[in-house]
């Protein structure tokens, strides 16, 4: 044997009660667990006391944007320390693959603000233009040694959509759909565990339900499950669940619901209604998960607020819809007035939207400031000092969003089929804490400080829920066989220590993570492990 750790707190990842056991690992699993009285100890060449501590398997971030973070940062403390062992990349509809040259320099400049790599960053070699190629390339990591933890990855849709239409706002013809279908088909048998969305986003967004049906029906066909940012979180939030729920199960497919929450005014209070919902579908045979990240404010951004039309033809035809006087005062109009779809049909109040991060230094006085407050001691109308930072800034700012809702936060992560993700962003100067602190402010302030779920509770729904969802048959449990990933912390101290004063400040309470019985963090420190891989779908 590799490791003992002995006389630990298991917290099994089932949502049972937790039992203490001595824990063998070997060959980067799960060799024995030897609950306490009930038989001979094991040994091995190391043995590690638990000294208190709980033991869970390794925390899955269903929800991430580190799909260049990998590939540029080894350590990526912002995951590896929190006890996340495993990423599902490709959000909300856009990410680097499947492209070709002209989608990849698209996609590039289009979430700039989300991952950084924009057409002239030289920080990471762009060498796939395939999902297969993505995977092996996070595979090889860095000199081949690998990445800091493991991942996943979504086929986007958005991405596709750029890929065989473009970004017109006209329905694909049946050429380009069977484009599209031979993309995500490629995607899931190269290793993609299914497909997201982001109809919030353009170009996603302009794909109607019938085109994006016969998407997920070859998401269906290959047992992938369908990710969608649906198409408001605001004004008609429950109408746009539906419709999500609806797709899916006319597709057949399995649905998987992004950062699932009801934000905005409109929203206060109504997260019985979306649960109310779900659980109709289930009832009626639905196979239907959800994520949330433990917080109120949102975080994507600042372009994301325009109206769908103003984002036609791309990033540089949105920077000259800006430029000129007329159609910016009708976006303007659309953003203030109306509710754009950008900002889920609600009018945008900019003392809500607090920059949270530039791609260019030189206009980093807007970080930590609302757009109403940057525009008021600049003497101007919010919509002026937001459109000059859009062009200034080449559509990279990213902000946060505080429109969110405690009690729906806590309403919803309750729900017997939720799971954690973080949506975090690990751009600009100052992120959303999420990115750093989602899983030790579930497991210390919720459910330690709160009791709004059980240890055992929260831990399934960081471990074994999501693993379930991504059909992983040897991952999310502490049980023989299974991988050793492995995450030992402190019920007692857990904590996040990212605020959004300080939002990259580490977690306390979690000295130990294994991958593949590997310590990535030891004693609280980062080693230079390197054991993570992409993990793709399995049949």
């Amino acid at each position: 044997m590799d490791l003992v750790i002995r006389d630990v707190r298991v917290l099994d990842g089932t949502g049972g009660a937790s039992y203490r056991a001595d824990v063998a690992l070997d060959g980067g699993r799960i060799a024995a667990v030897v609950r306490e009285g009930a038989g001979r100890r094991p040994t091995a060449r190391r043995t590690l006391d638990a000294g208190g501590l709980a033991l869970s398997p390794g925390f899955i971030d269903m929800h991430a944007h580190s799909d260049l973070a990998l590939l540029r940062d080894p350590a990526h403390e912002a995951k590896a320390a929190q006890g996340v062992t495993l990423e599902v990349l490709g959000q909300d509809g856009l990410s680097y693959a499947p492209v070709d040259d002209r989608t990849l320099a698209q996609v590039r400049r289009a979430i700039t603000g989300w991952n950084g790599g924009a057409p002239g960053d030289t920080s990471v070699d762009f060498d796939w233009r395939t999902v297969g190629g993505y995977l092996d390339r996070l595979d090889r990591g860095f000199d081949g040694q690998g990445i800091a933890v493991n991942a996943a990855y979504l086929v986007p849709q958005g991405t596709v959509r750029m890929y065989a239409v473009g970004w017109e706002d006209r329905d694909a013809t049946p050429a380009e759909l069977d484009h599209m279908k031979r993309l995500v088909a490629e995607g899931l048998e190269q290793g993609a565990v299914g497909m997201s969305s982001g109809l919030t986003y353009t170009p996603g967004m302009y794909a109607k339900d019938a085109e994006l049906t016969a998407l997920c029906r070859v998401v269906a066909a290959y047992d992938g499950y369908y990710c969608p940012h649906h198409r408001s979180y605001g004004a008609g939030a429950l109408d746009a669940y539906k419709e999500m729920v609806d797709l899916a199960r006319t597709a057949g497919c399995a649905l998987h619901l992004a950062h699932a929450t009801m934000n905005f005014g409109v929203n206060k209070g109504r997260a019985a209604d979306l649960l109310a919902l779900l659980d109709e579908a289930i009832a009626a045979g639905a196979d239907l998960s959800l994520d949330t990240y433990p917080y109120t404010p949102g975080s994507t951004t600042l372009v994301a607020m325009l109206p769908s039309w103003a984002g036609e033809g791309g990033p540089e035809a949105t920077l000259a819809r800006l430029r000129d006087d007329g159609t910016a005062e009708r976006i303007r109009h659309h953003v203030e007035e109306l509710g754009s779809d950008g900002c889920h049909g609600v009018p945008i109040d900019w003392d809500t939207i607090e920059v949270s991060g530039v791609s260019d230094p030189d206009l980093a006085s807007h970080v930590g400031k609302t757009v109403a407050r940057t525009a008021a001691e600049r003497g101007e109308a919010p919509w002026a000092t937001a459109r000059r930072l859009l062009l200034d800034d080449r559509l990279g700012s990213t902000i946060l969003q505080h429109v969110g809702h405690e009690e729906n936060v806590r309403a919803i992560m309750q729900h017997p089929v939720h799971t954690g993700g973080s949506d975090g962003i690990l751009q600009g100067d100052k992120p959303h804490p999420r990115a750093y602190g989602t899983f030790p402010h579930y497991l210390g302030h919720y459910t330690r400080d709160l009791g709004v779920l059980s240890l055992e509770e929260c831990v399934a729904h960081l471990t074994g829920r999501p693993a379930a969802r991504l059909r992983l048959p040897d991952r999310g449990l502490v049980r023989a066989g299974y991988r050793a990933d492995l995450v030992l912390f402190d019920p007692d101290t857990v904590a996040a220590g990212s605020t959004f004063e300080a939002p990259r400040t580490p977690p306390v309470g979690i000295p130990h993570v294994l991958i593949d019985g590997r310590f990535v963090i030891e004693d609280g420190r980062r080693t230079d492990v390197l054991a993570g891989r992409a993990v793709r779908r399995t049949t």
